[in-house]
């Protein structure tokens, strides 16, 4: 039974973009126009490159602020700052979804690869305000990304929870293979299944799932 495979659970971790929003939102979208034009504008580099850089930084890097950290050290603060100023408007409040988010026992904490204002943003819009106990975006992980094993160590670590009781629910199949490690259940949130063996759990709905877990 689903609801006796999170009985031990107290703490609940929540990724932000595409998890706790619904990606026909289509806010990174948005974010990814702006982390383009930065990169053009800082690096130098015509669309076309600063585009294939943003793509590349991501993937080989954790985010594309890692990588222009690591190959450029950028300093993250403006760059945050810059490509989260988007437009809220595509979302909507879900009360069914706060609700069910409310009703979870114990703690819960959002962490994003994103920074913490842009999550306290996203979660006004989506009428989540008020449910989290914590909110740890990628400056708290000191720059770090998901998937980035350290980026997890920190954000826990600072947090305090017991991680044998934790469970996290994130739409990015490969940010969940550290917290499996650590001993938490681990829920993607995610149109398709990814079949791999650090996930537990895969939903497409995430309040539906959350319906049933109480």
């Amino acid at each position: 039974m689903l609801q006796q495979s999170f009985s031990h659970v107290t703490t609940w971790v929540f990724d932000l973009d595409n998890t706790l929003y619904p990606p026909e939102a289509r806010l990174f979208d948005q974010i990814e126009v702006r982390m383009t034009r930065w990169v053009m504008d800082t690096l130098k580099v015509d669309h076309a490159e600063a585009d294939r850089l943003r793509a590349a930084y991501w993937r080989d890097h954790g985010t594309t602020l890692a990588g222009l950290m690591r190959e450029h050290d950028v300093d993250p603060g403006p760059y945050l700052v810059e490509v989260h100023d988007i437009d809220m408007s595509p979302l909507r409040p879900d009360p069914e979804l706060a609700a069910h988010i409310r009703a979870l026992p114990g703690r819960r904490i959002v962490y994003t690869n994103g920074s913490a204002p842009y999550a306290e943003r996203v979660l006004e819009a989506r009428g989540l305000s008020g449910l989290f106990d914590a909110i740890y975006g990628v400056e708290h992980g000191n720059y770090l990304p998901k998937p980035d094993h350290a980026a997890f160590e920190t954000v826990f670590g600072l947090d305090g929870f017991d991680r044998s009781r934790g469970a996290m629910f994130e739409d990015d199949a490969r940010n969940l293979a550290v917290p499996h490690a650590m001993g938490l259940r681990c829920v993607h949130v995610a149109p398709e299944a990814a079949p791999a063996a650090h996930i537990h759990h895969h939903t497409d709905d995430l309040s539906g799932f959350l319906a049933q877990l109480v």
